[in-house]
C-alpha cells in the first residue's frame, strides 16, 4: 500500500477533528449534566435528537476518514459489509432510540419512557457501526521473506551444485 500524501494526512487529521466533534456531541446528548444542561429527569426528543446527530457526525467522519486512509485501495467484500454495517448500525440506534416516539415503543406519546429495552437497541447499534467501521479499515497482511517461493531465475544452491557433478 501506498505512503499518504500530505494533502491525504491532513485530510485524514480534519476527518479524526470532526469525528471527536461529534463524539462530544453525542456524549452531551448522553449525559446534558456534562456541560450542565441538564432540564429534567426524563429524556426528551431533542435530548435523542442531539445523542443521533453527534452519532450521525461521528459515523460520517469514522467512514471519511478509513476512506482516507484506504488510499485509493478497492474495496472487498469485507470492507462492504463494513460499510452496510456502518449504516445498520446507524439504523438500529435511531429506531431503538426513537421507538415510543415512531410509534414501537412500549410506550405511547404523551408518556415517552426511554426504558432499558431501548437503551439496549442504542447501544446494539453503535456496537454494529464499530464493528463496520472496523471492517471497513484496510489490513494488509506482511509477507515473511522465509515464506517466499524461491526466485527461479536465482543461484542454483551449493547442494544442487554438488548433485550435477
Amino acid at each position: 500500500m501506498r505512503a499518504l500524501t500530505r494533502l491525504q494526512t491532513r485530510l485524514a487529521r480534519l476527518w479524526m477533528t470532526v469525528m471527536l466533534i461529534g463524539l462530544l456531541i453525542f456524549m452531551v446528548g448522553i449525559q446534558p449534566d456534562l456541560i450542565g444542561m441538564n432540564r429534567s429527569i426524563t429524556v426528551g426528543f431533542v435530548q435523542i435528537g442531539v445523542w443521533l446527530t453527534g452519532l450521525a457526525i461521528l459515523l460520517v467522519a469514522a467512514y471519511s476518514t478509513v476512506r482516507v486512509i484506504r488510499n485509493g485501495k478497492p474495496n472487498s467484500l469485507r470492507a462492504d459489509i463494513g460499510i452496510r454495517l456502518i449504516a445498520t448500525g446507524y439504523v438500529v440506534a435511531a429506531v431503538g432510540s426513537l421507538a415510543d416516539f415512531i410509534g414501537v415503543g412500549a410506550h405511547r406519546m404523551p408518556v415517552v419512557h426511554f426504558g432499558y429495552i431501548q437503551m439496549i437497541g442504542l447501544v446494539t447499534g453503535v456496537l454494529i457501526s464499530m464493528l463496520g467501521v472496523i471492517l471497513y479499515m484496510p489490513w494488509t497482511k506482511e509477507v515473511n521473506t522465509e515464506d517466499k517461493a524461491p526466485d527461479p531465475t536465482g543461484e542454483i544452491s551449493n547442494l544442487e551444485k554438488a548433485s550435477l557433478h
